[in-house]
């Protein structure tokens, strides 16, 4: 037992408790505390939020104060602690011993999915297809996450498929580890009063609910009835004051919408805490590469998104355009990785290549292998971090990885060869690369500019 961890995780809990009675007057000592304990590590993540709590101007002021803080209290605390204390400073404590022990990637979250199935029917996925062909058991779940605690992490994150469709199991995981946060990718239209009460008794499992538009384009492309079940969800999630958020895939065709003002206040209006963007990728072999966005796209993506996190109080991801903030790619085990329904081990959740599989190597092998060990050398694959995937924007680099890897596709539908995927990337690399690099050196320039830096 680290008896020190242990004092951090009390303290953390009697802190919180403090702050929620008065927060304004007592949130600030909740960072003297996390100053504290922190051993000098995520300084920058401290200073900002210091700034955010002192400044009514900025709006995460009243992201905090005035939504933040009014979620269950006892949900605030159990949080607060697996994620501050058991993720960021215990948990980064020894996934950096075993980076320097192992020389290899260690994920500070893993990705993995459930099982195949579905029960909608949405155009253009593989799942409701598929079906419940393939399965993690939960005693594979529950070793995959015991493995992965004993290397420091503490975050998981489920994908598919419809995670929920194993709801039961997944509430047994949160209850045997009820030291980690667990997010998932859904759908919603599983989420009923039933499952809401157990998510408010277990207080670690956080939904991230896919909202692609309004309801015309919602049911056009899930079924008729999808968005007034996500609307459902939101309304049962909010009663019990329970955190959540949307998952949005941006497409060459959907890009506006789902980035405009009106749509970002729909998003807050619904009681979501944080949205996750995603770039769409041409992954398997019927995949529309059209559905890319452009590069003027991408790029008013991105500055909308920037613009909305610098004015509205929602949490925004733009999981393609955020490489600055992580150092690039952070796939390969570097901060997360992917573990399918069928056991196979895949650099990244976009990425279906793999030389592993989970029910043969333990977790630590598989990121010793030769595909994870390419990427671990490899990264990052481009000094400018508006280009970070080997697939999308340097699409030599996964080829050459797969190959000299002897890596296979593990595509649930149908096997893709990497030259085939990469066919699909070369002509957006080549149109996107000189927007990001132009782009890459303005964001250079206004750093150095803001910071009083020089070359």
């Amino acid at each position: 037992m680290d008896i020190s961890a242990n004092i951090k995780r009390l303290g953390l809990g009697k802190a919180i408790d403090y702050a929620i009675k008065d927060p304004k007057k007592n949130f600030p000592k909740l960072l003297d505390w996390a100053d504290k304990f922190s051993g000098g590590g995520f300084e920058r993540e401290r200073v900002g939020i210091r700034k955010i709590i002192e400044d009514p101007s900025n709006p995460y002021y009243s992201f905090i104060y005035d939504r933040l803080l009014t979620l269950d209290p006892e949900m605030i605390k159990k949080v607060g602690v697996n994620f501050f204390i058991n993720s960021a400073l215990e948990g980064w404590k020894k996934q950096d011993e075993y980076r320097e022990k192992y020389q290899c990637n260690i994920p500070w979250a893993i990705l993995l999915d459930p099982t195949s199935a579905c029960n909608l029917h949405c155009i253009g996925c593989w799942a409701a297809e598929y079906g419940n062909k393939l399965n993690l058991s939960y005693d594979e779940i529950d070793d995959i996450i015991r493995q992965g605690k004993e290397m420091g992490v503490y975050m998981y994150i489920y994908t598919g498929g419809e995670p929920l469709v194993r709801k039961k199991d997944l509430i047994k995981l949160c209850e045997k580890h009820d030291d980690c946060i667990f997010l998932s990718f859904t759908n919603s239209t599983l989420i009923d009063e039933a499952f809401a009460d157990e998510m408010l008794r277990v207080k670690n499992f956080i939904p991230a609910i896919s909202l692609e538009g309004n309801e015309e384009t919602t049911d056009a492309r899930r079924g008729k009835g999808v968005y007034q079940s996500v609307m459902r969800a939101t309304q049962l999630l909010r009663e019990r004051r329970l955190p959540f958020g949307f998952s949005c895939c941006y497409t060459s065709q959907n890009w506006d919408a789902i980035t405009s003002d009106e749509y970002f206040q729909k998003m807050i209006d619904l009681g979501a805490y944080f949205t996750w963007y995603f770039h769409f990728m041409p992954t398997g072999m019927a995949s529309s590469p059209e559905l890319m966005p452009n590069p003027e796209q991408r790029t008013a993506v991105m500055r909308r998104i920037r613009k909305a996190r610098a004015t509205k109080p929602l949490f925004l991801l733009d999981f393609q355009n955020d490489g600055e903030y992580v150092g690039g790619c952070i796939a390969g085990g570097r901060r997360y990785l992917h573990i399918n329904a069928r056991g196979d081990v895949d650099p990244c959740v976009f990425i279906h290549y793999s030389d592993s599989n989970i029910r043969e190597k333990s977790l630590l092998d598989c990121l010793r292998s030769p595909m994870f060990m390419a990427y671990h050398d490899g990264q990052p694959f481009n000094d400018n971090q508006l280009k970070p995937c080997p697939m999308l924007e340097n699409p030599d680099a996964l080829p050459e990885m797969v190959k000299k890897a002897g890596a296979h596709s593990t595509d649930p539908e149908e096997p893709e060869p990497v030259d085939h995927l990469r066919s699909k990337t070369v002509e957006y690399a080549k149109n996107w690369g000189p927007v990001a690099d132009q782009l890459w050196e303005e964001r250079k320039a206004e750093l150095r500019a803001k910071y009083n830096l020089h070359d």
